[in-house]
């Protein structure tokens, strides 16, 4: 038998079977995706403008940076003596970096964020809630980004971004929408001993509003905002009777020129801070007189405001300038202590409550004598039981769109 192993090498084998060449789509594929890929690569190298930035990248940006400020001051807050804080620095969560913001041609906002250094040393306390109410451990510092340096002192101004001490000092409330009643005591820093009782009494629901002609108020502020009170400036304006009824130095006056009573309505603003707004005492001629109203009404609306008006003048304007100038604006409903007795005073309390009752809320207005400070204090232990809450005057003012 002759097997193929002992033939001679290369003689009597069969010529290989020639291959068939087969057509497939597959490959035919895949060697146009190879193509295409290799087009793609080389396509930049040829473009005459070579790997410039797209078209839409070179359009002409219309750019309104908005910067944060340099790194907070030094602040200084009140724990046991007001001028004593000078190591804690306020920081708002974005206090840390650069902030721009370019408006595109669509109308879309970018917003850009880099790190900026902190070239301040000590402690920083982080505000996570910087743009609404303060937290009461920090309520006595005031806002950097709320105050205008001066002449005449640290003025309230409405920050960058569009907030306004209205809403940054303002008590927190519940949001419940029952029976709510404001309660304004005035008339604190005339009397050191009077307003010393009313910040032990007084629960830290009501408001608190500070003469501008009182003492101490640098001192008195931080107390109250510890004590978690919402607090206004009492600025004195002309009465009917003036000068025979004189509130004293800085009363703005119907007669002055309109840059003279905003020369001293500054210097009473500059008296203290953190308040939400302003609150008039006495006042009927100047309230009741376009002229001398307007300009006063406006300023305190363009440094973001309320304005309280005691509702003891009928021919009041407030209301009206607070709409035109879209201001925050409230009226009280009742002055408690017309009469300055315990008994007269409680019943005026009742009064205010049938006023909540029918509308949903009330406002009232008494000043720190004792007797009003006991009666308020007293009524406000059992005002929870019969459905009330007592609210800051903030939470009760309104505010035009």
């Amino acid at each position: 038998m002759n097997s193929g192993i002992h033939s001679p090498l290369g003689q009597d084998r069969k010529p290989p079977r020639e291959r068939r060449k087969v057509f497939t789509y597959g490959r035919f594929f895949t060697a146009l995706a190879v193509v295409g890929i290799a087009a793609i690569s080389i396509y930049p190298t040829m473009r005459p403008d070579k790997l410039e930035k797209p078209e839409v990248a070179r359009l002409e940006k219309k750019t309104d940076p908005i910067v944060d400020q340099e790194p907070v001051p030094d602040v200084k807050t009140a724990e046991s003596d007001p001028t004593q804080f000078d190591k804690l620095t306020r920081s708002k969560p974005t206090d840390g970096a650069n902030v721009e913001r370019q408006v595109m041609e669509d109308g879309s906002i970018v917003t850009k964020i880099t790190p900026k250094d902190r070239n301040k040393d000590g402690p920083v306390i982080i505000d996570a809630k910087a743009n609404g109410p303060q937290d009461v451990k920090a309520a006595a510092i005031p806002d950097p980004d709320l105050i205008e340096d001066t002449p005449d002192g640290k003025l309230p101004v409405i920050s960058v971004d569009g907030l306004r001490s209205f809403e940054r000092y303002a008590r927190p409330w519940s949001g419940a929408r029952g029976t709510r009643i404001a309660i304004v005591i005035g008339g604190l820093g005339l009397s050191q001993t009077s307003t010393q009782r009313a910040l032990k009494i007084l629960p830290e629901e009501i408001t608190l509003a500070f003469a501008a002609n009182g003492n101490s108020l640098g001192r008195w502020m931080p107390e109250a905002r510890r004590g978690g009170h919402e607090i206004l400036l009492q600025v004195p304006m002309e009465p009917f009777d003036y000068p025979d009824n004189d509130p004293g130095p800085l009363t703005l006056i119907h007669a002055n020129a309109p840059d003279q009573n905003i020369a001293l309505l500054h210097q009473s603003m500059a008296k203290m801070t953190n308040y939400t707004g302003i609150m008039n005492y006495l006042g009927g001629q100047l309230l009741a007189n376009p002229s001398a109203l307007e300009p006063v009404m406006r300023d305190i609306g363009q440094r973001g405001l309320l304005f309280l008006d005691d509702g003891s003048s009928a021919q009041s304007l407030s209301a009206t300038y607070a709409k035109a100038f879209t201001m925050p604006h409230a009226f009280a409903d009742v002055v408690l202590d017309g009469e300055v007795n315990k008994a007269a005073i409680l019943k005026k309390l009742d009064e205010l409550e049938r006023i909540a009752f029918r509308k949903g809320t009330a406002i009232g207005v008494a000043s720190g004598f004792d007797e009003s400070v006991d009666a308020i204090a007293e009524w406000a232990k059992e005002a929870g039981d019969r459905g009330i809450e007592i609210v800051g005057v903030s939470a009760l003012t309104e505010v035009p769109n």
